[in-house]
């Protein structure tokens, strides 16, 4: 399909001249009409070529605003020829019959130059339009990330708790909205106390919604538990769930450490996946990392998971903290944060020190968390409500 040609409006003197600067301008291929006056220029015009003679200095604004235009001249002695383009005009030429290939050059340029001018508005507000609707996306975004993380509070746990003699509490702290995070704790009866702490990879919505599928999980299999063989239930816990995990085919995988204490004989029952950090176990001053190595749940089927257990002392801390922490700490290497993070619990009684000592007790206006971070303390049994 041929484009249309562009029409070019002469405004001069009717006669000679005028039909001679019209025959040159059409040389090109560009379509021209010849007016005497601006104002009788009809519609659909993309350039003016105003001759001096006929369109005076005064009117070269409105005209300007009208329609990119050039003016033209037979003599360089025309007044007010060389504050043409102050005035607003494109450019001017003197004798543009004898520099015909020049001016027909301009009008093609200007003409050129006027059609991405128009792109560039049209981009510009599509863009605005494009914009707009991102920001009320975001903004219902937001509203549903906020209403889902007050939900993914009220999942939580109260705090704190003193369960059969074991004080259990946390601080849980999302990168945005939703966190990737999650624990749970309960009494499975007067003699069981099981707690969980899991960590999501990722976060926002997707994390958070693997943290929903574990909390109903852990509800449905408690409710299955016979109250037989406690020391096996965490390792058979995080078998079933690596298997949902990878029947859902979300690409979601979880480092997790499910416990069990047994309050009778004050002895701890668990299983790990991929705890990273590992559990510290605080007992006179001193701090052990609890042992055991296990893969992450949700990435290899068919992935065993070990039975581990130790006794609890009269009294105990164990801290459990979400890989998030390492970020707030010191050091070049993971051995370093995590010497680290071993001399910050030690230095530690409750949350509120440790959350004072990491400098995590952040207010309004400070710079945001780099990740999830979650801390876990369960004391016992003579430190209960410590």
């Amino acid at each position: 399909m041929d484009r249309p040609k562009q029409l070019i409006g002469v405004i001069d003197e009717p006669g000679p001249a005028r039909d001679a600067l019209a025959e040159t301008i059409a040389r090109d291929g560009l379509a021209v009409v010849a007016v005497s006056h601006a104002e009788e220029l009809p519609s659909g015009v993309d350039l003016a070529v105003a001759h001096v003679r006929a369109v005076p200095a005064s009117d070269w604004p409105g005209l300007c605003e009208r329609l990119p235009t050039l003016v033209v001249s037979d003599t360089r002695d025309a007044p007010d020829l060389l504050s043409a383009v102050d005035a607003g005009l494109v450019d001017y030429i003197v004798e543009p019959c004898r520099h015909g290939q020049l001016l027909r050059r301009m009008i093609r340029k200007v003409i050129r130059l006027r059609a991405l001018e128009e792109a560039r508005r049209g981009d510009q507000t599509r863009l605005e339009e494009l914009n707009e609707t991102l920001e009320t996306h975001l903004a219902m975004l937001r509203l549903d990330q906020q209403a889902g993380g007050q939900i993914q509070r009220k999942m939580l746990p109260p705090r704190p708790q003193t369960l059969g003699g074991v004080t259990c509490d946390y601080w849980f702290a999302p990168y945005l909205y939703l966190s990737g995070d999650f624990l749970d704790f309960h009494l499975l009866d007067e003699r069981f106390l099981l707690f969980y702490f899991a960590d999501v990879s990722g976060h926002g919505a997707s994390s958070a919604f693997v943290t929903v599928l574990l909390k109903y999980l852990a509800n449905r299999w408690q409710t299955e538990w016979d109250g037989a063989q406690p020391e096996a239930l965490p390792a058979r816990w995080l078998s079933d769930l690596n298997r949902e995990l990878l029947d859902t085919g979300i690409g979601k995988h979880a480092t997790l450490f499910v416990g069990i204490i047994d309050l009778k004989r004050r002895y701890l029952h668990y299983s790990l996946g991929a705890q990273l950090p590992m559990p510290l176990l605080v007992v006179d001053g001193e701090v052990t990392p609890l042992t055991g190595e296990g893969m992450p749940v949700g990435l290899f089927p068919g992935a065993e998971y070990p039975t581990l257990g130790c006794s609890l002392p009269e009294n105990f801390h164990l801290w459990l903290c979400s890989d998030g922490v390492l970020e707030c700490l010191p050091g070049d290497t993971l051995d370093s944060r995590l010497r680290e993070l071993e001399q910050q619990i030690q230095a530690s009684a409750t949350l509120a020190e440790l959350r004072a000592n990491l400098a995590l007790d952040l207010t309004s206006g400070d710079e945001a968390l780099p990740d999830d971070l979650t801390i876990m303390l369960l004391s016992g049994f003579g430190h209960a409500d410590s």
